[in-house]
């Protein structure tokens, strides 16, 4: 940093903290009509992530937050997960940005081992650490060209997609206040961690953002601002052509892209992130992808693991289907309705989420609508009740499955990625 530099950020840094979050609110430039050239997609293809760790690679290790890698790329084990989805930004075909979204899987999160989540957590909703953010240094200094319209697409990713409605980052302290004046997150503490493993051991500030909340935030601070100042318009009513958004055809959360090829190019070829995985690790991968053809590629269990109980299978897929439960109540013509959402399916019954109680040993008619062109109706029984923090949960089991369910089960027990659907 030239000496001019810093002796203007030492000065900006005296400021008083309205003051200073005024500035970087008068510094926003959101073009509501990018280049065309630009395309915002869900990096799908093994070309298109080998770009975005590149990027991310040279980022980090420019800022000091990782070391350089042989493979010149940096590769995580949380990218190994279907809970994970991550962003790219192309212009001219060419990748110049990235962004990862990490939903809670069977890992965890990165930040939740210095940042205590229990606050977030305890206001119900899926949580997603943004994580992964680097934009190419031939456009850094764009005024924003590139890293606008990749936060526009994760957030509309996030609220619209990815089932999510709080983001959790963990940045370095001289980034917070951006984060903090433009987009109103709140830091998850007071303290500053000064060393972050994950980050090489830089110091970090981890906040967190309601987005429900956010939206009505933004239409208070941005809404009546000139159309390129206005994060609320940007935001929550622009439509970007150049966000080429997921096409689904069933209700699922989450856009897995791993085939076993890629899963062993990345993670074993050009890292050794599996191979250094401990054993919990490992069990917990193989319970996620448990069909045949992944086997060579994961890492085997240490001949010394003990202990280890069978794991329940995780499903790489993620659902939230609309549903309405008719129950057959005696005395009622047609019973009591109930809507609720099923978030699990498998050949022989499924489980949902219910604001409403449901007595278990209770009989009807459930219509799911499992994807806009995929709907039925089946005969199910109550058979589980289920209360957490997050709600209360029921289990089902069908008479009889009919040929929409059957496909639909199929499809996600056997297919590797979201596109295959």
């Amino acid at each position: 940093m030239s000496r001019l530099k810093k002796v203007l950020r030492s000065a900006f840094a005296r400021l008083p903290q309205d003051m200073r979050y005024g500035i970087y609110r008068r510094m926003i430039d959101c073009d509501p009509t990018p280049d065309g050239r630009l395309e915002l997609k869900v990096a799908e293809t093994r070309e298109d992530l080998e770009d975005c760790f590149r990027i991310l690679h040279d980022a980090y290790v420019h800022s000091g937050f990782m070391k350089p890698h042989p493979s010149g790329l940096r590769v995580t084990m949380y990218h190994a997960l279907p809970t994970t989805t991550t962003l790219c930004a192309k212009y001219d075909g060419r990748v110049v940005g990235t962004m990862s979204m990490i939903r809670e899987g069977v890992f965890g999160f990165p930040l939740q081992a210095v940042f205590d989540l229990s606050d977030v957590r305890a206001k119900q909703g899926q949580i997603a650490e943004i994580s992964a953010l680097a934009v190419h240094p031939d456009f850094r200094e764009t005024g924003g060209s590139i890293l606008f319209p990749l936060m526009k697409f994760m957030y509309e990713y996030c609220t619209e997609y990815f089932d999510t409605r709080h983001l959790v980052i963990a940045v370095n302290p001289n980034r917070i206040e951006l984060y903090e004046s433009l987009l109103f997150f709140e830091r998850l503490q007071e303290k500053t961690v000064d060393s972050y493993d994950f980050a090489n051991g830089a110091p970090a500030v981890g906040a967190t953002l309601d987005l429900p909340m956010a939206k009505e935030i933004f239409r208070r601070v941005y809404g009546q601002r000139k159309e390129r100042k206005n994060l609320y318009r940007y935001f929550v009513q622009t439509r970007l052509p150049n966000i080429k958004l997921p096409k689904r055809r069933y209700f699922t959360t989450n856009d897995p892209v791993l085939t076993p090829a890629i899963l062993d190019y990345f993670f074993n070829q050009r890292s050794d992130v599996l191979a250094q995985l401990d054993d919990r690790r490992r069990a917990l991968l193989w319970s996620i992808y448990d069909q045949p053809e992944f086997r060579a590629v994961l890492p085997l269990l240490s001949g010394s693991a003990t202990g280890f109980h069978p794991m329940r299978r995780h499903q790489r897929f993620s659902l939230r289907c609309p549903a309405e439960l008719r129950l057959r109540v005696e005395g009622e013509g047609d019973g009591r309705s109930i809507i609720m959402t099923v978030i699990e399916i498998s050949l022989s019954g499924f489980q949902a989420q219910s604001k409403l109680d449901i007595p278990v040993g209770a009989e009807g008619s459930v219509h799911v609508e499992l994807g806009v062109q995929d709907k039925t109706s089946l005969e199910v029984k109550v058979v589980r009740h289920h209360r957490t923090d997050t709600g209360e949960f029921y289990g089902f089991r069908l008479d009889e499955p009919d040929d929409v369910w059957r496909r639909a089960v199929s499809a996600l027990e056997t297919e590797y990625v979201a596109g295959d659907l």
